[in-house]
C-alpha cells in the first residue's frame, strides 16, 4: 500500500479515536434522553489532531507546541499531562517545565500541576526556584497527602551535585511548617542537612524531633544514620534503647552502625543482647560469629556461627525469598567456619567446612587459594584467582584484589604490589585500587610511591579517609613531619568521627609529639572500640613509657592471646626487649 494511503488510514483511525474520546457517553436513564455534545468545538478538534499527527510524523516540537496551545485554551490537566510527557519522551526538559509552569499557571489548585513542577525542578537541578511551587503545593495538596510530599524531597534531590545548595533553598520553606507537619518537615530538614554533610545542623533537628515525637523512629532512623559521621548521635539511640530494650530493629540498625564506624567490639556486645532477646533468629547470632572472628575470637566465633547454622538448618516454611535468605545464610556460615578452621591451624576442617557451601564463586575460591597457599602452594592457589580472558570488568576487578590479598596475607608484598599495578593499570582512576597499591608500596619500602599514590587518591575523592588516615599515620610511624601528619590525621577522624583506627593513629602520632597522657586516652578509647593487636601494641608502649609497666604487660598478654602472630605486636616486643 503507497504510503500517503497508509497515512489516510492512520489519520482516519486517529480521528475515530479522537472523536470517541471528544464526546461524554450518553446517560443510561432515562433511556429517551438525548445525547450530550461534547464541549470541544470543532477548531479545537482539529488542532487535537493535527498535534497527533505531526507527533505520529516526528515532528515532536511542532507537536508540543500545537498541543500546548491547546491546553492553554482548554485547562485540560490530562491536556497538560499529555504535553509534559511529550517534552521529557523527547528529552527536553525546558519544555516540559514550560508546560507544567503554564499547567500550575492555568490551574493554580491543581496540587498535580505543582508537583509537576517541583519534581522537573529537581531534575533539572535548579533548587533556588523550588520554594514558590513548593509552598503552593503544600496549601493545596490534600491534607493526608501533604507530610509524604515532604519527607519524598531529600529523594528527588538525592543525585544533586551541590545538596548545600538544596538545604539553602529548601531550609526556610520546611522551616515554616508547623502543626501536624512539622515532623516530618524536622525529619527532611535533617536528612538534607545530613547530604550536604552539615552534621551539627543534622544533629540538633534530629534532637528536636525525637523530643516532638518520643515514641516515633524517624529520629532514631537520623541518629542511625548520623552516628559514624556525629558521635553524640549515640546518645539518643542509647536513651531510646535503655527507655524500650525490646526494640530489636533499632539494636540491629545500631549494631551495623557501629561496624561502620570501626567498632567491632561494641557491636558485638550489641549483637550479644539480640541473641538473648531473640535467641531463635540466626542472623544475630551469625552477625555476632562474623564480627568474633574479625577480633580473633576464634571459640566465641565458631560457637555462635554453630548456633546459627543450628537455626538456619532448622526446616521452616516461607516465600522464595526467605528460602533463599536461610540459603545465603548456611552458606555464609560454613565459608566463615572455614575462615575460622583456618585460622585456628586446622586445615582439613577448613576444607571439610568449604565442603557445605553450596556453589562456587570467588569467596570459595579464595578460601580455597588460601588452604593451598598455607600449605605450600601458593602459585596453585593464584591460579584459583587469576580472571578468565572473558571476565567482565567487575569480575575480572574483584579477581585482582582477592588474588592481592592472598598474596598479602602470604607476605609476598612484591607480588601484591605487582597485581595491584596491573590492576590499576586496567582500571585507572579506581580509588581503591590507588589505595591499595599505596599500602603495598609502604610493606616493600616504597614511601615516596606510597605518598604519591595516596595523594592521587586524596585528589581523585576528598573525602576518603583512608587515604588522609594512612599517610598521616605513615609519617608518624617514622617520626617525620609530624605536624603535618596531625593535620591529615585529623582530617580523617573529622570525615569519620570515632573509628577505632583513626583515633589509634591520634594517638599514635600525640606518642611521637611527646603528648603521653593524651596519647594514653586515645589509645584506650581505640582500643576499647577495637581491641586488635596492632593498637594493643601501640597502647602497651604508650602505656609503658609513662611508667606503667604492668598494665602494658596485662594488654600485650591478651593481645598475644588472641593473635600471637602480629607482626605488629611482635616488632614492639623484641624493640623493647620485653619478654611476656
Amino acid at each position: 500500500m503507497p504510503l500517503p494511503l497508509r497515512r489516510a488510514l492512520g489519520a482516519a483511525a486517529l480521528l475515530a479515536a479522537l472523536q470517541a474520546h471528544a464526546q461524554d457517553a450518553a446517560p443510561p436513564e432515562p433511556p429517551a434522553a438525548p445525547p450530550v455534545n461534547s464541549a470541544m468545538d470543532a477548531p479545537l478538534f482539529y488542532q487535537l489532531l493535527i498535534g497527533e499527527l505531526e507527533l505520529n510524523n516526528g515532528q515532536t516540537g511542532v507537536a508540543f507546541q500545537v498541543l500546548l496551545d491547546a491546553a492553554r485554551r482548554t485547562a485540560d490537566e490530562e491536556l497538560f499531562k499529555r504535553v509534559v510527557n511529550i517534552a521529557l519522551q523527547a528529552r527536553a526538559g525546558d519544555q516540559a517545565l514550560m508546560a507544567a509552569r503554564a499547567w500550575a499557571e492555568a490551574r493554580p489548585g491543581s496540587a498535580d500541576a505543582h508537583q509537576t513542577v517541583v519534581q522537573l525542578l529537581a531534575l533539572m537541578n535548579k533548587p533556588a526556584e523550588v520554594p514558590q511551587p513548593l509552598t503552593t503545593l503544600l496549601r493545596v495538596a490534600p491534607e493526608l497527602q501533604r507530610p509524604g510530599l515532604i519527607v519524598a524531597l531529600p529523594r528527588l534531590f538525592q543525585r544533586s551535585p551541590d545538596p548545600k545548595a538544596v538545604l539553602a533553598a529548601l531550609g526556610p520553606v520546611l522551616q515554616a511548617q508547623t502543626g501536624p507537619l512539622k515532623p516530618a518537615a524536622l525529619f527532611t530538614q535533617a536528612r538534607l542537612a545530613i547530604n550536604a554533610g552539615d552534621n551539627e545542623r543534622a544533629l540538633a533537628l534530629t534532637r528536636e524531633l525525637a523530643a516532638l515525637t518520643p515514641d516515633d523512629d524517624d529520629a532514631m532512623q537520623l541518629a542511625v544514620d548520623l552516628l559514624p559521621v556525629e558521635p553524640k548521635a549515640e546518645a539518643l539511640i542509647s536513651a531510646r534503647l535503655q527507655q524500650n530494650p525490646g526494640q530489636h530493629a533499632l539494636r540491629q540498625a545500631y549494631a551495623r552502625a557501629l561496624i561502620q564506624s570501626q567498632r567491632p567490639a561494641e557491636a558485638a556486645r550489641e549483637f550479644r543482647l539480640l541473641t538473648e532477646a531473640t535467641p531463635d533468629n540466626p542472623a544475630p547470632w551469625l552477625a555476632l560469629g562474623a564480627i568474633e572472628l574479625d577480633l580473633k575470637h576464634i571459640p566465641a566465633a565458631e560457637a555462635a556461627l554453630h548456633e546459627a547454622l543450628k537455626r538456619l538448618d532448622t526446616p521452616a516454611a516461607g516465600s522464595d525469598s526467605e528460602i533463599r535468605a536461610r540459603a545465603d545464610g548456611r552458606r555464609n556460615v560454613w565459608l566463615l567456619l572455614s575462615q575460622a578452621a583456618e585460622q585456628r591451624g586446622d586445615l582439613k576442617a577448613a576444607e571439610a567446612a568449604l565442603q557445605k557451601v553450596d556453589g562456587g564463586g570467588l569467596e570459595v575460591d579464595f578460601r580455597r587459594a588460601s588452604l593451598l597457599a598455607r600449605q605450600g602452594k601458593l602459585a596453585e592457589g593464584r591460579k584459583l584467582l587469576q580472571p578468565a580472558a572473558d571476565a567482565s570488568d567487575k569480575d575480572a576487578r574483584a579477581a585482582l584484589l582477592a588474588e592481592a590479598q592472598l598474596l598479602r596475607e602470604h607476605r609476598d608484598f612484591a607480588g601484591s604490589l605487582a597485581v595491584l599495578k596491573a590492576a590499576t593499570a586496567r582500571f585507572p582512576g579506581d580509588t581503591d585500587l590507588i589505595y591499595e597499591q599505596a599500602m603495598m608500596a609502604e610493606r616493600v619500602g616504597r614511601f615516596e610511591e606510597m605518598e604519591t599514590l595516596l595523594r592521587r587518591v586524596i585528589e581523585l575523592k576528598p573525602d576518603h579517609h583512608h587515604a588522609y588516615n594512612a599517610l598521616g599515620y605513615s609519617l608518624a610511624d617514622r617520626n617525620l613531619r609530624l605536624s603535618e601528619a596531625k593535620q591529615l590525621i585529623e582530617r580523617a577522624l573529622k570525615l569519620a568521627p570515632g573509628e577505632a583506627v583513626i583515633v589509634d593513629s591520634l594517638g599514635w602520632v600525640e606518642f611521637r609529639l611527646g603528648n603521653l597522657p593524651e596519647a594514653a586516652r586515645l589509645l584506650r578509647q581505640a582500643h576499647s572500640g577495637r581491641p586488635d593487636a596492632e593498637i594493643a601494641a601501640h597502647l602497651g608502649e604508650v602505656l609503658w613509657a609513662s611508667g606503667a609497666q604492668d598494665e602494658a604487660r596485662r594488654v600485650w598478654q591478651e593481645a598475644a592471646r588472641r593473635d600471637p602472630g602480629n607482626e605488629a605486636l611482635r616488632e614492639t616486643l623484641d624493640r623493647l626487649k620485653v619478654k611476656l
